[in-house]
């Protein structure tokens, strides 16, 4: 959810946590998919007095709920490199610490669950930290990686039937093509499944989540475009006049806005080897 590499960030991370935007996208972010995530850990496993890693962790919800669900026998570790949209969480049972999942060494201690949405895609070495976090389980731990495959499904307006929703799609790909100037793999979700068993995890299995319309998916939009307006018309990608054009569609509610298919994967850590 958060962005988890310093050296994206140097970069020019696209979506910078800092700016007031992360805010508001955070919470569409949490609307749109908490409730897949949190089905998701309950097909993976979870229970009380277990020690969870919620790897850029950006707001507050997610490991809100992990706290609440490993019990105060448990352990709850939020990270990201910025971790001020984080909130309160730290005094709801949930340790929150600094830190960059791709350069600096993993948490002391083994998981038993580890989780990370929308962080690998913009990690300038994912492998590395999907390495990391490898490690980090222990022996019979779970692994659950969720991630945009924007590549997959090209149009955030799936019903492209007027120059609304062409105007749309059009800056999404030019959203999409300041990402991949800053490194993001585009097709990465699609990879998980083969990643994870590449890592030496079994009873890998991986689903997808494609939000089509919804308020959230609008207020998401409008928040990043507002995020990248400014490199948007420095690349030639936009005009401010189509970006004000564009905005004022998605903010009426003409439009069905969707997101990127949400690509959930997991996997366990074998018991005989345990990879850490």
């Amino acid at each position: 959810m958060g962005q988890d590499s310093r050296t994206s960030q140097e970069q020019g991370y696209l979506l910078d946590n800092r700016q007031s935007e992360a805010g508001t996208r955070f919470e569409a972010l949490s609307a749109l998919f908490d409730a897949s995530t949190f089905r998701h850990f309950e097909t993976v496993g979870i229970d009380k007095g277990w020690h969870c890693w919620e790897v850029g962790a950006g707001g507050p919800t997610v490991p809100a709920w992990l706290a609440e669900r490993v019990g105060p026998g448990g352990r709850v570790l939020a990270t990201d490199i910025d971790v001020s949209w984080i909130g309160t969480a730290g005094a709801e049972g949930v340790e929150v610490r600094r830190h960059d999942v791709a350069l600096d060494p993993a948490p002391e201690g083994a998981f038993d669950l580890i989780h990370a949405r929308l962080v690998l895609v913009h990690v300038a070495d994912r492998d590395a930290a999907l390495r990391s976090m490898v490690r980090a389980l222990r022996p019979g731990g779970r692994l659950l990686i969720e991630d945009a495959d924007p590549a997959l499904i090209p149009l955030i307006c799936p019903d492209e039937h007027g120059p609304e929703q062409e105007l749309t799609n059009r800056m999404r790909r030019g959203f999409r093509r300041l990402m991949e100037q800053r490194g993001a793999d585009l097709a990465y979700g699609r990879k998980l499944p083969r990643l994870l068993r590449a890592a030496g995890l079994v009873e890998v299995e991986a689903d997808a989540y494609f939000p089509v319309t919804s308020p959230a998916c609008a207020v998401l939009e409008a928040a990043s475009i507002r995020q990248v307006r400014d490199k948007l018309v420095a690349e030639g990608l936009a005009t401010d006049e189509e970006i004000e054009r564009h905005l004022a569609a998605v903010e009426s509610g003409r439009l069905d806005v969707g997101t990127s298919p949400m690509i959930s994967a997991w996997g366990r850590c074998p018991v005989e080897d345990g990879l850490g």
